[in-house]
């Protein structure tokens, strides 16, 4: 997680050089940049930075190539590319980032928004399920599905960075999504009440059968 006056990104930023030096000064500003990426959409997965020198640009205003992709779920792949191509940009590589990372905040502001506004109006369409499992540690866990199924999800995959606040019992929505073990929860979010009961307050009893959960015969 973020301290409050931190450099901690829970998803620390990968950063590549192509025909350009390694400079700690670089690295420093752009792990500055993906840390208000990460204030912007809080379960952000990646966050990947790749920095080009394009021979054949090298006598234009603006010789980089920067290119920002981030993850963001359920499977969202936003890639801003910074095209040495633009002639109104500066020669400074750090100016040419800062541009880059203003487009990829304003791109990333934009689907958030538009997340939110999916998920107030499919509202109906989220999934029910109850927490069964949590590795506090290892930074995932399971839920059990309406089904009686057990799915895994990921610390990144819980939305208002609520990891923490989850534990067996614990009601919540969620999407379902493919990821590359198969089937997983995504934008699991903690349901307010569970069985008439606040989620603090349900015990064993509470938590079995919330909201017509029936639990699947074997």
């Amino acid at each position: 997680m973020m301290s409050k006056g931190g450099l901690i990104m829970r998803n620390p930023v990968e950063i590549s050089f192509h025909g350009v030096s390694r400079s700690a000064a670089i690295e420093d500003m752009i792990k500055k940049d993906a840390e208000k990426l990460e204030r912007v959409c809080d379960d952000m997965v990646s966050c990947r930075v790749g920095i080009k020198l394009d021979q054949k640009s090298r006598a234009t205003n603006n010789p980089f190539k920067i290119t920002i992709e981030m993850r963001v779920p359920p499977g969202h792949n936003l890639v801003v590319t910074n095209s040495p191509e633009n002639k109104g940009d500066s020669s400074d590589l750090k100016a040419v980032l800062k541009t880059t990372f203003k487009t990829a905040q304003r791109r990333l502001k934009q689907l958030v928004e538009k997340r939110q506004g999916d998920t107030k109006h499919h509202h109906e369409q989220e999934v029910v399920g109850i927490i069964t499992k949590i590795f506090a540690d290892e930074g995932y866990g399971f839920l059990r599905t309406l089904e009686g199924d057990e799915m895994y999800f990921h610390r990144n995959s819980v939305v208002n960075e609520q990891f923490d606040r989850l534990e067996p019992g614990t009601g919540v929505n969620y999407t379902a999504v493919t990821g590359n073990k198969g089937l997983q929860a995504s934008s699991v979010q903690v349901r307010e009440r569970v069985a008439g009961n606040s989620v603090e307050e349900a015990g064993e009893e509470d938590y079995s059968s919330p909201l017509g959960w029936q639990r699947k015969k074997r």
